[in-house]
């Protein structure tokens, strides 16, 4: 009996969809370093690779990936992820892997003067450069002949968090200033200590708050003295998501209407930035943001993964960053779907 054209339709798809899983399970994730333009320090890339996959260390985080590995053609567009304060590729490198997943390349500047290894510009000094250190990984990219010819370069999204929030908020169309940070800290100088004075120490209660926060206030009128209203942005990012951003010296009306969609992500138990003054006022100005997640249990690290190890951190640190009783790390790979899907959403045609 001759097969029907039904049945002949149905076997081809089972032929097809064996033949994406092959392809899928022998696909892996290609991580390549390349230089830095002007003067900028490395750029990290996670890609899509048909070369096999190995164990490798970095830090304290053991990766699958196929190191310059051959790239191939996923879905042809670039995601940058910009760290946050003393942060390094590795500790975001859960989320890279995801992105990849989907079909993404993912591009992580090393921000000059506040990553792992270099403290100097932590804070605005660090924030004005961020935008142009984004523009210059996508340059970086556009210059490689093995990933030039896979991607195009006029649809690129942008992910950030914390400080690399901040960056995010930046190159959506936001402005900001030293002026706005230093009037926020002077109005919430004790609800926001951690944010104003960079978690250099912390209000425990105790008779030495007041001295804490003089001392605080003075070297905050001393450095926050720029009234300019700062800003970058490039026509190639065409979307956007600020997770836990820093976000209390923007002009909230130049987040009304951010120049392209622009998704947020909340953690309702951030001590180091908290909502109220940071995501939370973005969303109350930006009614055409999306609420990507708001998670009632998580702390400002909850975005990391993995989460640096403890002994490498100072105490303080190591606590704003620790997950708090009832947050849950298996729902990050849900997260993850929804950052990938708003950028599917935004980016493909």
């Amino acid at each position: 009996m001759k097969p029907t054209l039904l049945t002949r339709l149905r076997r081809i798809a089972a032929l097809t969809v064996s033949a994406l899983a092959c392809l899928a399970a022998q696909a892996s994730v290609g991580l390549t370093e390349l230089p830095g333009h002007d003067g900028d320090g490395p750029v990290t890339v996670f890609y899509p690779s048909s070369s096999p996959a190995q164990a490798v260390q970095h830090a304290n985080v053991t990766l699958s990936v196929a190191p310059q590995g051959l790239p191939e053609r996923g879905n042809g567009r670039l995601i940058v992820l910009s760290h946050g304060s003393g942060g390094a590729p590795w500790s975001q490198s859960d989320l890279a892997l995801h992105l990849v997943g989907a079909g993404f390349v993912v591009a992580m500047p090393e921000h000059a003067g506040d990553n792992w290894h270099d403290h100097r510009k932590i804070g605005p000094d660090s924030w004005k450069l961020r935008p142009l250190e984004v523009s210059r990984a996508i340059d970086a990219l556009g210059q490689d002949t093995r990933f030039a010819p896979l991607l195009d370069l006029q649809r690129v999204g942008v992910y950030g968090m914390s400080a690399g929030g901040h960056t995010a908020l930046t190159l959506a169309g936001g402005r900001w200033s030293e002026t706005r940070l230093r009037e926020h800290c002077d109005a919430h100088l004790a609800e926001d200590f951690i944010a104003c004075t960079g978690a250099v120490t912390e209000l425990t209660g105790g008779w030495l708050d007041g001295l804490k926060k003089t001392i605080a206030q003075a070297i905050i009128h001393l450095r926050l003295q720029d009234d300019a209203w700062q800003g970058h942005t490039d026509p190639r990012v065409r979307a956007a998501v600020a997770a836990v951003p820093f976000a209390a010296d923007f002009d909230p009306a130049s987040l009304a209407r951010p120049r392209v969609p622009l998704g947020l992500i909340e953690a309702e138990q951030d001590h180091w930035l908290r909502p109220q003054f940071h995501s939370t006022s973005v969303l109350a100005a930006c009614t055409g943001c999306e609420l990507l997640a708001r998670l009632p249990n998580a702390g400002h690290g909850a975005l990391l993964a993995p989460l640096p190890p403890a002994d490498k951190l100072p105490p303080r640190i190591e606590r704003l960053l620790a997950d708090p009783p009832g947050f849950d790390r298996t729902e990050l790979p849900a997260l993850y779907q929804r950052i990938g899907g708003f950028f599917q959403k935004h980016l493909l045609p």
